[in-house]
């Protein structure tokens, strides 16, 4: 994806952080508070063929986190800091060419780990216990996540570069 330009970048940004944020609304009802399934946090791994995306999810996430969260300003610098890390992380991993599954990694464990160490006393829960409900959750976001990325490169003329597990 290193062949887009300024504008297919900005425009693909747009895309991507409207996509986020519409996921979110859809999926609200049981995307906030103790137990959550952020469906939307899937697209994190985006970044790893796309790593211009880190700040657009991350900016997602505090959008999101200020329509629909709830939960004051800590929870959306709290998410936006979530979102950088694992956004990065997944860049990180693709410029280092690693195997695109284990973008479910930083999409499972950053989220639920950072986010539950300011909800837990936003929510008053013992840190393991929320943290233990987050990853739960984020499971499903990372394992969408990276099979998504598996899709995504059989799509005929998107040229992205995944490396899967046949490749290792």
């Amino acid at each position: 994806m290193n062949s887009l330009s300024k504008t297919q970048k900005l425009a693909m940004s747009g895309m991507v952080m409207a996509l986020y944020i519409v996921i979110m609304n859809l999926t609200q009802s049981f995307s906030f508070g103790q137990y959550q399934v952020r469906i939307a946090t899937a697209l994190y791994a985006l970044s790893y063929p796309m790593p211009f995306l880190v700040l657009p999810l991350a900016v997602s996430n505090l959008l999101s986190n200020m329509l629909m969260g709830g939960m004051g300003v800590a929870d959306m610098l709290g998410g936006f800091t979530v979102g950088l890390l694992t956004a990065g992380c997944n860049a990180f991993l693709g410029k280092r060419r690693w195997n695109s599954w284990f973008t479910m990694l930083p999409i499972t464990l950053i989220p639920s780990l950072g986010v539950s160490t300011y909800l837990s006393g936003l929510l008053q829960l013992p840190y393991w216990t929320l943290a233990a409900s987050l990853i739960v959750g984020q499971l499903i976001a990372g394992l969408v996540g990276a099979a998504g990325l598996q899709v995504l490169r059989r799509v005929p003329g998107l040229h992205m570069s995944v490396k899967t597990a046949s490749q290792v």
